[in-house]
């Protein structure tokens, strides 16, 4: 007697190749294990696997030249980096962190997301892990079980720790953006109204994250959007985000006399700097010694830590302090300088530099181009406006914040997204057959 398993519905199939992306993005739910291998990181690393045997088994060519170009414009720049670090060992490990957050996983997201049906899947996970970080957030910051943040424990970090304050702020910013990005695009109004809905929700959570770095960037990147879905569509959000920050604030109190004056520090950082502005400009300082004496390869990867202190002037403290969320007192060293761009200039020189920088410039480029192709032959797509909101969520962030930590394989995934956009999710002819075989008339359905 022979067992037959009986074929997938035709939609389940078509979302079937993204649910290992989904799955990562689920993991990063999970409470996070100090000094122990994440699991949204190991899953990452199998979706890579599985993603290059399913290439090998259909025989298909992996990326088309343009991608092939775009994502590996960094490799040349961080074999360079390996090469030069102080250790083998620090250069294998950094070679591989940069490899999985820059170029295999985004390639591996590419890969598997087959039309717009598996990004907006991807996109709402992006959500419901905001949606689920951000609940937990509140309920930190409403019982005070959060974060240390002025010597009360009330900064919102989620499942993320006090070891790692801006996770949860990523996490949620990053979901924020999609939602925004559904909410202003071409998706039934059932969607579009729950993504509005989402969006303006996300606000609280993102707001007791006390996180100067992330209120920047998302709103640079919601401004950008706004402006991406046109004028009308802008007014009329900006008119409700208006509404809804009025009834947060003067109805439900949401405006503390921290929260405000960690607002009024963002215009104060030059003029009267608390201790963590200066140690920052004190690690950029150090970054952009290290790169003068190493212009061209840098330091090495993983070698900011030990050029550091040869750097750095006595205005850096010892570490910042890291309380509360279930962690005991103590002093975390400083060991990058919270800018990617600094952090890839001193450790990288401006061969790294180039290449990293260039991968994500290129995919803007092709982004935005795309983006405003179709949007003069109809309605804006959501895809493009979330692809485009997360990679300029990213590049903004990437000036107050580097790679390190559970979320970094959020930054990943949405390098992902925005490649998929950019490279392989343009509009189609009608008629012209899809890249993976489906039929062209389902391929249209999918759009619409």
């Amino acid at each position: 007697m022979s067992l037959a398993l009986a074929p997938l519905p035709r939609g389940a199939a078509r979302l079937a190749p993204v649910l290992p992306a989904v799955a990562v993005i689920a993991l990063l739910a999970l409470p996070v294990t100090p000094g122990g291998a994440e699991p949204a990181d190991v899953v990452s690393a199998l979706m890579v696997v599985l993603c290059a045997i399913r290439l090998l088994r259909d025989r298909r060519r992996p990326l088309s030249p343009a991608a092939a170009v775009v994502l590996g414009l960094p490799v040349a720049g961080l074999a360079l980096a390996a090469m030069g670090a102080y250790s083998t060992a620090a250069g294998l490990t950094g070679l591989g962190r940069y490899l999985q957050v820059f170029v295999l996983v985004p390639a591996a997201v590419l890969l598997l997301v087959r039309d717009r049906a598996g990004f907006r899947l991807l996109a709402w996970s992006f959500v419901g892990l905001a949606l689920w970080q951000g609940a937990l957030g509140v309920h930190q910051y409403l019982t005070r079980t959060g974060a240390s943040y002025q010597g009360e424990e009330i900064r919102a970090v989620g499942t993320f720790g006090a070891q790692d304050v801006m996770g949860m702020a990523e996490a949620v910013s990053l979901g924020l953006v999609c939602a925004v990005g559904i909410a202003l695009g071409r998706v039934p109004v059932r969607q579009r109204v729950a993504a509005a809905g989402c969006a303006l929700v996300l606000l609280v959570p993102l707001a007791v994250s006390f996180s100067r770095g992330a209120w920047i960037a998302t709103a640079l990147t919601c401004a950008v959007q706004l402006v991406l879905a046109g004028l009308r569509r802008a007014l009329k959000v900006a008119a409700a985000v208006t509404a809804a920050a009025v009834i947060l604030v003067g109805g439900f109190g949401v405006g503390t006399a921290m929260l405000q004056e960690r607002i009024d520090s963002i215009a104060q950082v030059t003029d009267a700097p608390d201790q963590s502005v200066v140690d920052r400009y004190t690690l950029w300082a150090s970054a952009v010694g290290m790169w003068r004496t190493h212009p061209v390869t840098g330091v090495g990867l993983k070698g900011f830590p030990e050029y550091r202190d040869g750097h750095a002037t006595l205005a850096l403290s010892s570490g910042a302090e890291v309380a509360g969320a279930g962690a005991a007192y103590r002093r975390q060293p400083l060991l990058s300088p919270h800018n990617m761009y600094l952090l890839v200039l001193s450790e990288q020189g401006l061969a790294g530099l180039l290449g990293l920088a260039g991968s994500w410039l290129a995919l803007l480029v092709c982004g935005l181009r795309r983006l405003l192709r179709v949007r003069g032959r109809g309605p804006v797509p959501d895809c493009g406006l979330v692809a485009c909101g997360l990679l300029v969520w990213l590049l903004t962030d990437f000036a107050y914040g580097d790679i390190g930590g559970p979320s970094t394989v959020l930054t990943a995934m949405g390098l992902g997204l925005a490649a998929w956009w950019a490279l392989a999710g343009g509009e189609r002819r009608p008629g012209a057959a899809p890249r993976d075989g489906a039929p062209a008339r389902a391929e249209e359905a999918v759009a619409r």
